[in-house]
């Protein structure tokens, strides 16, 4: 007999004035580090900022090429710096940012699948879950506890 398997994920939706003022910090970081990304293809400029257990804030941006669309997203670009330079170290927070070169407005952004299989293996090497924010047009920012709210049924699960 078949069986349903459900799993459940919320969203906190925070207005920028919830945000606590390291939290408001960690997403401007992530903004600062979006204007330094490498996006001649795409134009579109992405930024992550990581807080390491340590207290430490780590940026990383997306990083384009001629052969687009192979690239580096900028959550994978902070992760692996975080892992290659503090591999002791667990990642704690993490802030997507993202707009159109043109636009001053952002744009709604979540972690893509291959992002968010890598939040997975540092949520899984650490044991620890890394909350992620990501601001969306209106100002405000989504909340996800961990990465089971963005990939439910990830490789871990069965």
């Amino acid at each position: 007999m078949s069986k349903k398997i459900e799993k459940t994920v919320t969203l906190e939706s925070l207005s920028w004035e919830e945000l606590s003022e390291d939290l408001q910090f960690l997403m401007d970081k992530a903004k600062q580090a979006a204007e330094k990304a490498y996006a001649p293809h795409s134009n579109f400029l992405v930024g992550a900022a990581l807080l390491l257990e340590n207290g430490e804030i780590l940026t990383g941006n997306n990083q384009e090429n001629a052969a687009f669309p192979v690239g580096i997203c900028a959550e994978r670009v902070v992760l692996g710096y975080a892992h290659a330079n503090y591999p002791h170290l667990s990642p704690t927070k993490i802030a997507v940012v993202a707009r159109k070169r043109e636009q001053e407005s952002y744009s709604f952004v979540t972690p893509c699948g291959t992002c968010r299989q890598t939040i997975c293996e540092y949520e899984t090497k650490f044991n620890k879950a890394i909350e992620i924010y990501m601001l969306v047009p209106n100002g405000e920012v989504l909340k996800a506890s961990g990465i089971d709210d963005l990939l439910p049924f990830k490789f871990t699960d069965f």
